[in-house]
C-alpha cells in the first residue's frame, strides 16, 4: 500500500518519512492551516528528497501563485482542496490531485470528468487540508470508488490502528495521513515510522 505523509514542516520529519517508506511527502501552502509551510523552506526540503514525490496542497489560490510555487519548490503534484474549476486545473503546470469531501453531494460523474490525474477523498471539511482526524463512511464510499476511473487516495481519520481496514474496504491507490501521525499538533517521528511499518 502506498502512503502520503502530509503537513510536513521540517527536513528531519521529511527524511524520516521517506526513509520509512513514504511514497509522497505533502506540503500545505494554505496560510490559514496550522500545517502551513513557507515555500522557500519547502523548496530546501524538497531538494533533499530522493525517492518520494513532493505534493503541494492549495486552497482556492491564485493560479499564477500555484504555478510559481510548484516551480520554486520542484513539486511533482499539485493538490487542489478548494473550488477550483476544470479550466483552472488544466492550467496547472504539474499533474493535479483533486480533493473531494465525501458527503451527500459527492458525484462519481463529476470526479471522472474533472481533469486530474488522481483524486483524494476526505472527510467533509475541504478547507482544512492536512487532516481533520475524522472518518467518512468507508463502506458506502467503497461502491463509489469502484466506479472512479483514476487513482484514488483516501484521507480522514486514518492511523496505524485502522489503516488495514481502509485497505481491505477501499483498496485505495494510497492512503493520506497527517493528524494520525501527530502528537500535540506536531509530526511524531515514532508515529510516522510505526504507521509506515504497518503498511509496508
Amino acid at each position: 500500500m502506498r502512503a502520503k505523509i502530509c503537513g510536513i514542516k521540517d527536513l528531519f520529519a521529511a527524511k524520516v518519512a521517506e526513509e520509512a517508506g513514504a511514497d509522497f511527502i505533502g506540503f500545505v501552502f494554505y496560510k490559514s492551516s496550522p500545517r502551513y509551510i513557507d515555500p522557500q523552506k519547502a523548496a530546501v526540503i524538497c531538494q533533499q528528497i530522493r525517492e518520494a514525490r513532493c505534493v503541494g496542497v492549495f486552497v482556492d489560490e491564485e493560479l499564477e501563485t500555484v504555478n510559481e510555487i510548484a516551480d520554486l519548490v520542484g513539486l511533482d503534484y499539485v493538490q487542489l482542496h478548494g473550488h477550483e474549476s476544470a479550466a483552472y486545473a488544466e492550467q496547472v503546470t504539474c499533474p493535479v490531485i483533486k480533493a473531494y469531501s465525501y458527503d451527500e453531494n459527492f458525484s462519481v460523474e463529476e470526479v471522472n470528468a474533472y481533469p486530474s490525474e488522481m483524486v483524494l477523498l476526505d472527510t467533509p471539511h475541504p478547507t482544512l487540508p492536512g487532516g481533520t482526524g475524522r472518518q467518512f463512511d468507508w463502506r458506502k464510499a467503497a461502491r463509489d470508488i469502484a466506479q472512479i476511473h483514476k487513482s484514488v487516495l483516501v484521507a480522514g481519520g486514518i492511523n496505524r490502528e485502522n489503516v488495514k481496514q481502509v485497505n481491505k474496504l477501499l483498496h485505495p491507490y494510497a492512503v493520506d495521513v497527517s493528524s494520525g501521525v501527530e502528537e500535540n499538533g506536531e509530526k511524531s517521528l515514532d508515529k510516522i515510522q510505526a504507521f509506515l511499518r504497518r503498511i509496508k
